[in-house]
């Protein structure tokens, strides 16, 4: 058996037996035609020992993309390689590796300059793979006890020290996504020493983007929600906040706190299913790109990890369905801003976040405020993570993680 946690419909998640994984991407729910049956004796079988809730599937579980019903979720994943296939050459069973989010073949011009999240080989649809994700080439995703990886060799940040990895296994899961797509958001806005950085949403990914923001040097990390009690988790480790639903000028909150209404670089961790600020603002999807255009400071840069979509079937308005927001772009152009968009390449932060957290440097567990889990717990946890608890939910499909 292998038990995971499936999509079945708005709203609805379920734990279903969707059977042992082969070395081989097999039809189902969301496989391209032309992805059926490829064969990939690179990859390995990896035991899950941890696997986070996402955000990113939350869009999905809210039917807010056109992800098919029986899809198995979960790109976030952290395992122990029980099976090697033919061509892997220095991935060994035992091993306990992160797995990135982004399936990369390693071959391609895209992944040979890093671009990882643009893999031009492992989806036929479009370039750019994930696990458990819609349009993202049917990769079976790995909220699951048992997963297939494929180009292993390439793929996998293998750990160096088994025991010492299992000790910190809590802070090493959030390599797959999370840490490294909150690193990429403020480093790609330039955060460097003594940088004041605004981050929009203190949700897991904007509290890993604060956090970040500290480890590169910011003087003063802003984050701003609606939700008090995720604002409340930023505080914790040191961050400004700003509430708001209760203040809907955010010029004069930053004011507030550094003597001026503009910030040296922001970060938009919220994407397309953005509220506007104050009471009963409503869904405003190009609310957040608008307002860190206005806080950011000219020549300033904007990172953009926040997820946004070219399909929104649950949109108000026929614009947003296919993606079309209604930006000041012209107010980023008359600043001079720089907009860095798109997944994250997460090989290209991940070993050394590793070392990070290792030498205890990191502390991304403590920061996303890491909730165990047990596997059959999941659709509670997605139904709690959706009413906007102040938690990122790991799930141990075995009962390997000791606390």
């Amino acid at each position: 058996m292998n038990k995971a946690v499936v999509y079945r419909g708005k709203g609805k998640v379920e734990i279903e037996d969707i059977g042992y994984p082969e070395l081989i991407l097999k039809e189902g729910p969301g496989v391209p035609k032309s992805n059926v049956g490829r064969k990939c004796e690179h990859g390995v079988i990896l035991k899950v020992v941890t696997t986070n809730i996402c955000g990113s599937d939350q869009h999905m579980v809210r039917g807010r993309t056109t992800a098919p019903e029986g899809l198995a979720l979960g790109h976030e994943i952290t395992g122990e390689v029980i099976e090697v296939g033919r061509d892997v050459e220095f991935i060994k069973k035992g091993d306990l590796c992160s797995v990135p989010f982004n399936i990369a073949c390693g071959r391609c011009q895209m992944c040979k300059e890093q671009n990882t999240h643009v893999c031009l080989n492992v989806n036929p649809e479009r370039p750019g793979g994930a696990y458990g994700y819609v349009d993202m080439g049917g990769w079976v995703g790995g909220q699951s006890e048992y997963v297939m990886v494929p180009y292993a060799d390439f793929q996998l940040l293998k750990f160096p020290d088994k025991d010492l990895a299992m000790e910190k296994i809590m802070d090493l899961t959030m390599l797959s996504d999370i840490f490294p797509t909150g690193y990429h958001g403020v480093y790609s806005a330039g955060v460097r020493t003594g940088s004041t950085v605004y981050i929009a949403g203190a949700g897991p990914v904007g509290l890993a983007a604060a956090h970040s923001a500290q480890l590169l040097g910011a003087s003063t990390v802003i984050v701003g929600d609606l939700n008090e009690d995720r604002l409340k988790q930023a505080r914790s480790f040191g961050c400004e906040t700003v509430n708001l639903r209760q203040h809907d000028n955010l010029g004069e909150q930053i004011d507030q706190i550094l003597g001026e209404p503009v910030v040296d670089c922001a970060v938009d961790a919220v994407g397309f299913e953005a509220s506007g600020h104050g009471e009963g603002g409503g869904e405003q999807p190009a609310i957040v790109l608008n307002t860190i255009m206005d806080v950011t400071r000219v020549a300033g840069k904007l990172g953009i990890p926040g997820l946004y979509v070219t399909e929104d079937p649950g949109a108000s308005d026929e614009d947003s369905k296919v993606g079309s927001l209604k930006v000041r772009f012209g107010l980023g152009w008359a600043k001079a801003h720089t907009f860095v968009t798109g997944q994250t390449p997460a090989m290209q932060y991940n070993r050394d976040l590793m070392k990070a957290i290792l030498s205890g440097k990191a502390q991304i567990a403590k920061a996303v405020n890491a909730t165990l889990i047990n596997l059959d717990e999941a659709p509670h946890g997605y139904q709690d993570f959706d009413s906007g608890v102040a938690k990122k939910f790991v799930i141990d499909p075995h009962g390997s993680v000791k606390q």
